[in-house]
């Protein structure tokens, strides 16, 4: 190499376990230099090995979750988000929200800006998870005049729900202290209570017990793995969009029946209240003025037929859109991870820390940098360890999220089922009002036609109501 400055750097090859003690070098590091020069300097690896950890004994498959079910997943916690009528402070009016948590048994107020700051930090102690995203804080220009100001704080109202769901609900997140501090904390300033958590924490690399063996648990073809589940995964966001956007319609042609149905009671109800004067003419040849008053009394049930469809509306909206929803939150966060740059950037900040210990070694030294420079390798070599375990970490928590979505693809049955049933049971309800509407009908007009009045009973098709003109 260099014949003035020959050196060379040895040390034991690297296994995942050996970054267990955060801040104590992990090498055995030794710098031999040529010209009658020579040094070596250790790191404390007999106390290292003291406080090594065993090998931990788990299973890949319990570590990546796949035990868990859906239904497990779904029930670790139900978080409630209501409004609060009252729109708070003194010159700039906001929002607020009762939050409360079936796991903690705990209720608490919570504005906007607290959810955006939780969210901010989660992204900071989770850079490889999913973080679902948050509804925009104000209505975008021009979406004014399409949604008013009500529709929009309950669209946001729906969004924050689905967002502490997801987060209370996923196995890592929901086991952190700060979301612990978000749904029980009743203290004035919670925003400083999460700055102060996720300070004692920093992110999940630092603090998961196995980050230093992520590389043991990963599958042989991970990063191919995750390219093919990506591309699926991403497949089925864009159709779920389409199957979502559908049931938006269902939900808003049934509150739109209902309004047709309300008014035309109410026309029918106008008719009957009609004080025009029946003609000679008429009350000769028909019974007009009979009909006419008995027309009235039929706003009553078409009222009750426009509620009972306008209840299909909101279960359609709330058991059938809002799980498309909860379900397109899910695949739109796991595509914001995979399309995240850390991985790039821990690869770069690997391959710059490999070009400075190259540099380093290759510098001219007197006797005085000697242990500079040995200080400078060893720093490099723990930067680039450091930059691998973190990459072996972050392709680990990857995989496991990918599991997750797969996890969470079984909820297609549960909003299947949420729209048969919506259906039955709307489909049941409007089907009473009908038959009860029915015998009345029957009998105003059963003179005319000689149509029976008998009630259909539940179950049976009901014989059509004919109007035949005198």
């Amino acid at each position: 190499m260099y014949a003035a400055h020959h050196f060379s750097v040895h040390g034991p090859k690297l296994t995942p376990t050996d970054i267990i003690v955060p801040g104590k070098p992990l090498r055995d590091h030794r710098v031999t230099l040529g010209a009658g020069h020579e040094g070596c300097f250790r790191t404390r690896l007999g106390e290292l090995n003291k406080h090594r950890a065993p090998r931990m004994q788990v299973s890949q498959k319990t570590l990546l979750g796949a035990s868990q079910t859906l239904t497990e997943l779904l029930n670790r916690d139900a978080v409630q988000v209501e409004l609060i009528p009252e729109k708070k402070g003194l010159f700039l009016k906001h929002v607020e929200y009762q939050i409360t948590s079936r796991r903690f048994r705990a209720s608490v107020c919570r504005r906007y800006s607290d959810f955006d700051v939780f969210h901010e930090l989660l992204l900071q102690r989770f850079p490889y998870r999913m973080v679902p995203a948050l509804p925009p804080k104000q209505m975008l220009k021009g979406v004014l005049a399409a949604v008013s100001e009500r529709e929009f704080i309950e669209g946001r109202r729906r969004a924050l729900r689905r967002f502490i769901n997801l987060v209370a609900q996923h196995p890592v997140l929901s086991e952190d202290e700060l979301l612990k501090t978000f749904l029980t904390f009743g203290g004035s300033d919670v925003q400083h209570k999460l700055r102060e958590a996720f300070r004692r924490s920093g992110d999940e690399f630092t603090t998961c017990k196995i980050a230093g063996q992520a590389k043991e648990y990963l599958p042989p073809d991970a990063q191919g793995q995750f390219a093919s589940s990506r591309e699926l995964i991403h497949n089925i966001l864009n159709l779920f969009h389409g199957l979502r956007d559908r049931a938006e319609r269902m939900a808003a042609r049934s509150k739109g029946n209902a309004t047709d149905l309300l008014m035309f009671g109410r026309e029918l109800s106008t008719v009957g209240s009609d004080a025009w004067p029946v003609p000679p003419l008429a009350l000769a040849s028909s019974n007009w003025g009979t009909l006419r008053h008995s027309l009235k009394g039929l706003s009553v049930e078409f009222a009750l037929l426009a509620d009972r469809a306008a209840q299909q509306g909101r279960r359609e909206e709330d058991d059938v859109v809002e799980k498309l929803d909860f379900f397109l939150d899910l695949l739109r966060s796991y595509k914001d991870l995979s399309e995240r740059p850390w991985h790039q950037q821990i690869l770069q900040k690997h391959t710059n820390a490999r070009k400075q210990t190259v540099n380093n070694m290759i510098q001219p030294r007197d006797p005085v940098s000697v242990e500079q420079l040995k200080s400078r390798i060893a720093q490099q070599e723990d930067a680039i360890l450091t930059a691998e375990l973190r990459c072996h970490f972050s392709l680990l928590c990857l995989h496991q999220e990918t599991q997750l979505v797969f996890k969470y693809l079984q909820m297609t049955a549960h909003i299947l089922g949420a729209l048969i049933n919506s259906q039955i049971q709307g489909h049941r309800e409007m089907s009473e009002v009908w038959n009860d509407l029915h015998p009345k009908l029957s009998c105003l007009f059963g003179s005319s036609n000689g149509t029976s009045s008998t009630r259909t009973p539940a179950g049976e098709h009901p014989t059509p109501v004919t109007l035949v003109p005198n």
